[in-house]
């Protein structure tokens, strides 16, 4: 295998061990520096790895769910991936209660891997429909 097939194999294992809610994986996937460049808008998040477990756990506990993959392209040590976020509204994020919503939330995101690891993140997620799913805004049309 190629060092961009590896890094793509790298982030598709970061997305399964989430979906399984293993966040301990995460010490040996992700550096302890790591950098999110476009970390979820939760107060108090620390830096680093650490941030991140506290992040998907949120995520984890409020919306549990699963990642689908549907492209990567990799080139050096940066991976792009388009991916959905699929799973259902079932506990309290970001201030709002529980709504029982379905959720289906497209994102791409970037990382670079460093030394066999993530190190850092770049995303857009396509907030306006993740905030109408979950019931705090209606979109027109």
């Amino acid at each position: 295998m190629s060092v961009a097939d590896d890094n793509k194999a790298l982030v598709r294992r970061f997305y399964a061990e989430i979906d399984k809610g293993n966040l301990a994986a995460m010490d040996e996937l992700v550096a302890e520096d790591y950098v999110n460049h476009d970390p979820p808008p939760f107060r108090d998040l620390p830096p680093g790895r650490a941030g991140l477990k506290s992040a998907f756990e949120r995520f984890w506990t409020a919306t549990p769910g699963h990642h689908v993959i549907e492209d990567q392209v990799a080139e050096g040590d940066k991976v792009v991936t388009r991916l959905r976020g699929v799973g259902r509204h079932t506990g309290e994020i970001f201030g709002m209660p529980p709504t029982g919503n379905n959720l289906d939330v497209k994102a791409v995101a970037i990382h670079r891997i460093v030394n066999g690891k993530i190190a850092e993140h770049w995303s857009a997620v396509d907030s306006g429909a993740l905030l109408q799913q979950l019931g705090a805004i209606k979109l027109p049309g």
